[in-house]
């Protein structure tokens, strides 16, 4: 079962002729008649192929095809044309600045049609799961965002990562603030040298001190050698303080002169590391610094360069794409074929308000993969506390029809905010005459935001 999103500007014959077929076969199929309606239905549901109209490709130096390869890096691209125009075809691609597209003509055959679309499809399936199999042992999937906010956040981080300043990640728990901190590190000039992780959180006061500060137990023979402590052994490298607020008092103070100059007071005496310092926490640290249990002077130390990790229903944008990828990795882990996610899953999913953040998602979908006995994704196979935010059975589910009504509404306003109706058309990014059915099917001909 795949997804594929045509988008003409009045041409259906190919598509028209084959639906049927591709349908059979348990492909959905999505039309619409211009680019930004594309687009934003690429960005919501998520596709597996697009058809473009060679003319809504070209549009504006190919920024169309370019917008949907950052969208859906992996989607396949075919290009629909007349045949008097596969000589510009074939000359103008090379300047879209995109790969793995292909074209069909309105005089193919659809047995010929067809074949390319399932070769297109199975291209696609290849590079997914290619690039699936890398997020399963690597955390890429972190990095690629729809939300505005997460994405500034990125940029944000990977300037902050150029520097040797001291940051302080924020946010709630499960949002992804090692990951973050990891990749701040590959990003940073200390990439070949150690990134060392300590949780504040895991260790007892006594073996807090001894680990991070490397210090000889008192017990040992003198002879003993000095166990390293982990801020020695991300000599140039980074160090990753998780839960910092679980630092003891004690530690806090040896923790400002640390930060402040490097300097470590280890049973050998004094000595300077070279380590970047990334700390993390999910408390709020003004608050904890008011009510006395994190030193001030340690605070205004770390709170150099802070950055907040947003929840993941702040970036609401990034719950299915998120979650497709991590279903795919848990299919690789799990030995499944590849697994899809359920419209009424999809829309539970994003009614969610997932409190546990990227966190709870992997392990959500970690579980579905597993539970799942056909290659459909359901509430059945969610967390109660997601399934129950399913859309009510007596809700209509959406139809062709509703993209219809956001095409009509979206004419209508761009009828209003032009003098003209050729200008409305280039607006559109479709020729005159199709315009004037467009506006004889919406009943916007007596429109009277435009005239001729």
């Amino acid at each position: 079962m795949a997804k594929l999103l045509v988008v003409d500007a009045g041409n259906r014959k190919i598509w028209k002729r084959l639906r049927t077929r591709l349908e059979s076969q348990g492909h959905r199929i999505e039309r619409v008649t211009n680019g930004s309606l594309a687009l934003k239905l690429l960005a919501r549901d998520g596709f597996d192929m697009v058809s473009s109209d060679r003319r809504i490709a070209e549009a504006n130096d190919f920024e169309f095809l370019r917008e949907v390869r950052r969208i859906e890096p992996d989607a396949s691209i075919i290009l629909t044309t007349e045949v008097d125009e596969l000589r510009q075809v074939s000359n103008a691609l090379p300047a879209s600045g995109c790969d793995y597209i292909d074209y069909i003509t309105t005089l193919w055959p659809p047995e010929k049609i067809e074949q390319l679309v399932n070769q297109a499809l199975e291209l696609h399936r290849r590079r997914f799961r290619t690039h699936v199999q890398r997020e399963a042992a690597e955390d890429y999937l972190f990095l690629e965002s729809r939300s505005p906010m997460m994405r500034r956040l990125l940029e944000n981080a990977r300037q902050a990562a150029a520097s040797d300043g001291t940051i302080l990640l924020t946010g709630e728990g499960g949002t992804g603030k090692t990951l973050l901190a990891r990749q701040m590190h590959i990003w940073s000039p200390r990439r070949a040298k150690p990134f060392v992780i300590v949780n504040c959180a895991t260790l007892s006061p006594q073996s807090l001190e001894g680990e991070v500060l490397g210090q000889a137990v008192k017990t040992l023979p003198m002879r003993a050698k000095r166990r390293q402590g982990p801020l020695e052994r991300a000599e140039g490298g980074t160090v990753f303080l998780e839960d910092v607020c679980e630092l003891p008092a004690a530690l806090q103070v040896a923790f400002v002169r640390f930060v402040q100059d490097r300097t470590l007071e280890t049973a050998d005496g004094e000595k300077t590391v070279d380590v970047r310092i990334i700390v993390a926490t999910s408390r709020d640290l003004p608050s904890e610094v008011a009510a006395h249990r994190f030193r001030e002077d340690l605070f205004y130390s770390l709170n150099i360069i802070s950055l907040r990790v947003p929840a993941l229903r702040e970036r609401s944008a990034d719950i299915l794409p998120l979650a497709r990828r991590m279903l795919a990795a848990a299919a690789v882990r799990n030995h499944r074929s590849d697994l899809f996610i359920s419209d009424e899953a999809a829309a539970a999913m994003t009614s969610y308000r997932w409190p546990g953040n990227v966190r709870e998602l992997r392990n959500a979908m970690e579980a579905a993969a597993v539970l799942c006995e056909a290659d459909t994704i359901t509430t059945a196979h969610l967390p109660e506390a997601v399934s129950k935010h399913a859309p009510q059975e007596t809700t209509p589910a959406p139809s062709r029809t509703s993209l219809d009504e956001i095409e009509r509404e979206h004419i209508a306003r761009v009828l209003a905010d032009s003098r003209t109706l050729q200008q409305a058309a280039m607006t559109l990014g479709i020729n005159l005459s199709t315009l004037w059915r467009k506006r004889r099917r919406y009943k916007l001909d007596q429109f009277p935001g435009s005239k001729v």
